[in-house]
């Protein structure tokens, strides 16, 4: 069952044409990753899937609506590729203002934001104000605030950049325990070991899905023994 429908989807810039004529389906419950070089569309996507942009061509339909709609915000959880952090506030009040904009309960955000938190590894930070973070504090600063509401649908812009290997392994086993609880997680990355871990692949260069697949069906596809290898024989860099 299709929990994200992009139909026939093109979009542009004035002249300069970002994504053309985009086919896809997430299934539910799936974790979809969007592999592609910078520049090849994958932060347009998100954003259009998550309502920010409309398309210049085509239909998205996420949970039954077409989008932009404000009817399944509340359903999404997102994490923007630059992070949308108030300097002067603490992780803490970063996270309680959130929070209070999904109308998350005050009992329940409290218990939800300690447990985002230490999903993330910053329960021991939570006080300190966000112009103390380093990069790599503020993207996990962003993914707790983005699983706060405990949204339906993941839309992860390279959630991990910045973060090292030990906790990136933490991060993907949280993204485990979401799905097995039915969260869709959709997740653009440039990290292979990343992909590899995806149940499906999309693969985009200069605008178009040029492959798409479960890891091991891409790898079969391509005669390749990895996902880089395949993302290479393709003819790209990341």
């Amino acid at each position: 069952m299709s929990i994200i429908q992009i139909d026939n989807v093109s979009h542009q810039f004035g002249k300069e044409k970002v994504l053309k004529d985009v086919d896809l389906k997430i299934e539910k419950g799936k974790i979809y990753g969007l592999l592609g070089p910078s520049g090849a569309g994958k932060t347009t996507l998100i954003n259009m899937i998550v309502g920010m942009l409309r398309p210049t061509k085509g239909t998205i339909i996420v949970d039954n609506t077409k989008v932009p709609s404000f009817k399944v915000l509340h359903k999404i959880g997102f994490m923007a590729q630059s992070d949308a952090l108030y300097q002067e506030l603490t992780a803490w009040e970063n996270m309680e203002f959130i929070g209070s904009i999904y109308q998350v309960k005050k009992k329940i955000l409290q218990k939800k934001m300690k447990e985002a938190a230490r999903a993330v590894n910053l329960e021991n930070h939570l006080k300190k104000p966000i112009s103390q973070f380093s990069g790599g504090m503020k993207r996990r600063l962003s993914l707790a605030i983005s699983l706060l509401h405990e949204p339906r649908i993941l839309l992860l812009d390279e959630p991990t950049v910045g973060i090292d290997p030990l906790l990136r392994k933490s991060i993907w086993d949280e993204f485990r325990k979401l799905q097995q609880n039915g969260v869709t997680i959709v997740v653009t990355t440039h990290v292979m070991d990343e992909a590899d871990k995806c149940d499906q692949l999309a693969l985009l260069r200069d605008g178009r899905i040029v492959a798409s697949g479960t890891p091991l069906e891409l790898k079969k596809q391509y005669q390749v023994e990895t996902i880089e290898d395949v993302f290479l024989k393709d003819g790209g860099v990341l």
